[in-house]
């Protein structure tokens, strides 16, 4: 499911553009169901991402907090006097309330959502209101469907594959436009399998919401432990808290079928398997984080 407070900081308390591309693109790389390939190619990648995020979680803490200002007490007006008309509010204030009703609207009729995370990554399976429709099997297969052939999955898909050819990693695919042919569609493969598993098959069969409900109050810590939370438990269909059975077992399911069908014989032994599957859901549970705050990153950057 998919990647957090630590990123939350560098795209809050930074001003400096390079910062803010290269903070973009961390998040995109864990945000995004091709964890797989990531995990086979770049290790030293996840390395470097977790301890970015031990960090700057701490240095996360205050840009949160500072998101609620202490109400301010407006001064009595005489009694004689016109109500005075409200003050212009800023455009990105505007842009919020207009769009706030066709959001609950979309969300009361279909149970799922257009929101991207960053203005790009698909994330329809992440909402913020408890009265919304169940999401029947169809719908599940197609709302899943729709976020795993989004146009912007194939050319991020095409930096991986070029990214893992020039580093020459599983060279059991070999060289030359076979070879990053042969990466392409397995990064493709692994995402949409993956996708498939934890969103829409497992969930039809065991009758569990492969939604992503946001907090959205409370402090810094009491929402990310609730984010976090959510890898082992989900709701079912009736809505009742139930274990996650679709996420942890369907990432297994999803990094088992990759390693023993398409991809080099080399990587074909239990213990990447295992390997595959731990960090997978590792980067799901990031992921998670990531939708938690997600709303915080988009209201700081519309008030400017």
């Amino acid at each position: 499911m998919r990647h957090f407070p630590a990123f939350l900081n560098p795209l809050i308390v930074s001003e400096n553009p390079e910062t803010l591309r290269s903070a973009e693109i961390l998040v995109r790389s864990t945000t995004m169901r091709q964890n797989p390939l990531m995990i086979r190619r770049y290790p030293r990648l996840l390395l470097l991402s977790c301890a970015l995020i031990l960090a700057v979680l701490f240095l996360a803490v205050p840009s949160v907090r500072a998101q609620q200002p202490p109400p301010s007490v407006a001064p009595p007006q005489p009694q004689a006097e016109q109500p005075s008309s409200p003050p212009p509010q800023s455009n990105a204030g505007e842009q919020e309330k207009q769009k706030a009703p066709d959001e609950t609207t979309r969300e009361q009729r279909t149970g799922t959502s257009d929101d991207r995370l960053f203005w790009t990554l698909p994330n329809f399976l992440t909402v913020d209101s408890e009265n919304i429709p169940r999401l029947s099997a169809g719908a599940k297969f197609k709302v899943v469907a729709r976020s795993a052939f989004d146009y912007v999955e194939f050319p991020w898909y095409a930096f991986l594959s070029g990214l893992s050819q020039a580093e020459n990693s599983e060279p059991g695919y070999g060289q030359g436009a076979a070879g990053y042919g042969k990466r392409f569609g397995a990064a493709i493969a692994d995402g949409t399998i993956e996708n498939f598993m934890t969103a829409a098959v497992l969930p039809s069969i065991l009758k569990q919401d492969p939604r992503y409900y946001q907090l959205g109050k409370g402090g810094f810590w009491h929402r990310t432990t609730y984010a976090v939370s959510r890898i082992l438990v989900t709701r079912s269909d009736a809505g009742t808290a139930q274990f996650n059975f679709s996420e942890v077992f369907g990432s297994a399911i999803s990094a088992g079928i990759s390693t023993y069908s398409y991809h080099p014989r080399s990587d074909r032994t239990v213990d990447n398997t295992l390997k595959v599957w731990g960090t997978q859901v590792g980067y799901d549970t990031l992921t998670l984080v990531v939708k938690e705050f997600w709303p915080d990153i988009r209201r700081h950057f519309r008030k400017k």
